[in-house]
């Protein structure tokens, strides 16, 4: 089914955003701890010696925790490509040692089918009414999310929720623990810094600002139980945030991750945060331990090696000039002196260019 064409259709739409927001009291055994737990790139966890480590922190040794990979994506050229590399990616990775990768879904939220439901596991879903994202096409990502988990049968416990652009640079384990979703942690995330703001959508009586995580629903693996009860409040937390000017002004194209983040702090959940689940060029100069590479900013360099962010460079990198349709093959690699993690995302785009079928289909 498309877009919403009648009052009917739009106001059964509405209907179900509303009864479905339901904000629930999940409290965690484990919750205490809040973010007093952080997980650094070797993977140790560090506590406050005040805070008793709870009973069930950490997964029983050599018990697989497979979860669902999932994906949201529309059927714009730009979205496909990334998607088609994100998912060469994830078969690559998927059954080698020390991965606890499941299954795979790309959620498709355009409402109807495209021409790569064949080559990757695609549930379709419909966009929000004409109109209602305000031309923030993430404001879709919720409530896809919502409709996926009513329809769809995941056999997996937990789902890690991913993006496009995201490239699986080494074998993923759960980095859940003890029944704790596992997110990585964003700088410009800050809930404390805008808690004027936060406060309209978290009340005092829900506990301090430092509740909300400083994180957005992706990279996130968490179990399903819990974001089938997070989706609904996300999705209206995102629109209720859209519909506020300060709001939407103060958070711009960030707004649906902080929706997610007091989506999960009115839900009473708390994410275990891994630096290591994810890095970004050209920021992070190594692939080291990290999982996913995030290429969600441009590397722009001159024949020096040297960066020259926020200036088209002689050698660069940058999806989005790649808006209308694919990369061609064999890009170009970066010159000597750029870092290893530059290197590795062009190498790696261009291995899945190289071997996905009919590369140059939009």
């Amino acid at each position: 089914m498309g877009q919403a064409s009648s009052p009917v259709l739009i106001f059964l739409a509405f209907g179900f955003f509303f009864a479905t927001y339901n904000l629930v009291s999940m409290i965690m055994h484990n919750r205490s701890i809040g973010k007093l737990l952080y997980d650094d790139s070797d993977g140790e966890a560090f506590f406050d010696p005040v805070i008793e480590m709870p009973e069930e922190l950490g997964k029983p040794k050599n018990a697989k925790m497979p979860f669902h990979v999932a994906l949201t994506a529309t059927d714009a050229p730009y979205s496909k490509w990334q998607c088609r590399i994100m998912y060469y990616w994830y078969k690559k990775k998927k059954d080698l040692s020390g991965s606890e990768m499941g299954g795979f879904t790309r959620i498709l939220h355009s409402g109807k089918p495209d021409n790569l439901m064949d080559e990757m596991p695609t549930v379709v879903v419909d966009p929000l009414p004409a109109g209602l994202d305000r031309g923030y096409i993430v404001l879709n990502r919720p409530w896809a999310f919502v409709q996926w988990l009513k329809k769809a049968t995941i056999e997996e416990e937990y789902i890690l929720m991913a993006e496009p652009d995201h490239i699986f640079v080494s074998p993923l384990p759960n980095l859940a623990r003890g029944g704790m979703p596992a997110a990585f942690p964003f700088f410009y995330i800050e809930p404390a810094k805008f808690e004027n703001i936060i406060r309209k959508y978290y009340p005092e009586e829900k506990g301090p600002v430092t509740n909300v995580d400083p994180i957005g629903n992706s990279p996130v693996i968490i179990k399903k139980e819990f974001l089938e009860k997070i989706a609904p409040t996300w999705m209206n937390v995102s629109l209720k945030m859209k519909n506020d000017t300060e709001t939407d002004k103060a958070f711009g194209w960030v707004l649906e991750m902080y929706a997610y983040a007091v989506a999960a702090a009115l839900n009473d959940v708390q994410h275990v945060l891994r630096k290591d689940f994810m890095l970004q060029p050209p920021w992070d100069l190594n692939t080291g331990n990290f999982f996913i590479i995030h290429y969600t900013y441009g590397c722009d360099y001159n024949l020096k090696g040297q960066l020259t962010y926020g200036k088209i460079g002689e050698w660069r990198f940058d999806k989005r000039s790649y808006l209308r349709g694919p990369p061609p093959k064999n890009l170009p690699l970066p010159p000597p002196g750029v870092p290893e993690s530059v290197v590795t995302l062009v190498k790696m785009v261009n291995e899945a260019t190289a071997n996905i079928p009919n590369w140059d289909t939009e």
